[in-house]
């Protein structure tokens, strides 16, 4: 088991990422907005307002999309990903990675 951790940096691709999701069976995610350095930078240290181009996808519709769940599936969820919303590759599109899970309680069962 691993815990995949995706930092989306365009929501207009969380929907589909969500039903990507289902399509692996990959059962349940959370989603949480968050804010990217350079939004923090520009809007609280007006000092460093001018850098804001320097961050893709700093427009404040980043959400942080967690779930446990299997390798492969872990895997498979990525790569569909990289479909929907761009390479992975290209800056501003999202961040993935995951973390091994020795323990979990409380999961569905997945497909």
């Amino acid at each position: 088991m691993v815990l995949l951790l995706i930092i989306l940096s365009d929501a207009r691709y969380l929907e589909e990422l969500l039903e990507a999701f289902l399509e692996v069976g990959v059962q349940g995610a959370t989603v949480i907005g968050a804010q990217g350095m350079g939004e923090i930078l520009a809007t609280e240290v007006p000092i460093f307002a001018g850098l804001r181009g320097l961050f893709p996808g700093e427009d404040g519709q980043h959400r942080l999309v967690m779930s446990v769940t299997d390798r492969e599936k872990a895997d498979e969820a990525v790569e569909i990903l990289g479909r929907i919303g761009g390479s992975l590759e290209d800056r501003g599109t999202a961040v993935a990675f995951s973390l091994p899970v020795e323990k979990a309680w409380g999961l569905a069962e997945e497909l």
